[in-house]
């Protein structure tokens, strides 16, 4: 009862809706921000939220915890180049949606990706949150030089047609990527579980988001999603996703099971 007031109120006072998100991760991340923050009770949190914004961007960061890495499951990346992008190739410019971009990661590589296939230039990538800091960190484009070790792997599995480090400056234990990588972002704030479809798009990646929504939650962010697409457009989901048993779920075809890659039907 305590869990779900806390989150009507942070709906009625800040217009973020964290009410259809499950309960178990809800529950998780409360926990863990009560023993970060210092409070004894969630209703002692609760009363702070409600009267200091401060308090209310600090549970924030633990209410959307960013879990991201650049080339994340390779394969979807490898699928990507070889059934979606000789596709996006025929038009003369295309628009891609990353929802729930979190700090950046997959901004990134999908930039790389469209620059390695000779479609950057002409691709507008539309990258969206609803973490204002994580939202910040993705436009500065700076990750751990330690990650970025990992993130070489990744791209090499991905298929990787260069040496990963002409795309980035490392320096001071951190590694800054091209700035031109990020030309053609718009970084904004946008929820799945408020907010409406803003442009038609080609491609909208959307993954490991929806494994933390319910089912009601899940629903309205696929037919987001589907609204988004254009004729026969694609949609990339995480690797523990599925639209089998969404509303929706008709609408697509699939290109890439394993991979959890779809195509518009119509």
């Amino acid at each position: 009862m305590e869990l779900r007031l806390l989150m009507e109120a942070i709906y009625l006072r800040y217009n973020h809706d964290f009410r259809d998100y499950t309960g178990a991760s809800q529950k998780r991340r409360v926990a863990h921000a009560l023993t970060q923050m210092g409070f004894r009770s969630i209703s002692a949190l609760q009363e702070q939220v409600l009267r200091e914004p401060d308090v209310f961007a600090r549970l924030l960061q633990y209410l959307t915890v960013p879990v991201s890495e650049m080339f994340r499951d390779p394969s979807y990346f490898l699928a990507l180049r070889e059934h979606v992008l000789p596709v996006l190739q025929t038009y003369p410019s295309i628009k891609v949606w990353v929802a729930g971009c979190s700090t950046g990661e997959e901004v990134y590589s999908l930039a790389i990706l469209l620059r390695e296939e000779g479609l950057l230039e002409r691709a507008l990538i539309y990258a969206t949150d609803i973490n204002p800091e994580s939202l910040e960190k993705a436009r500065q484009g700076i990750f751990s030089a330690e990650a970025v070790r990992q993130y070489t792997t990744n791209y090499q599995r991905a298929g990787g047609r260069r040496a990963f480090s002409d795309y980035y400056t490392a320096a001071y234990g951190s590694a800054r990527f091209d700035p031109s990588l990020r030309a053609n972002v718009i970084f904004a704030d946008h929820s799945l579980a408020t907010d409406s479809v803003f442009a038609e798009t080609h491609l909208v990646s959307c993954r490991n988001v929806l494994i933390y929504f319910n089912r009601r939650l899940q629903d309205r962010a696929l037919g987001l999603f589907l609204d988004s697409l254009c004729h026969r457009g694609f949609l990339g989901l995480g690797s523990k996703e599925s639209i089998d048993f969404s509303a929706h779920g008709e609408n697509f075809d699939v290109v890439a099971r394993a991979d959890r890659i779809f195509r518009k039907r119509q």
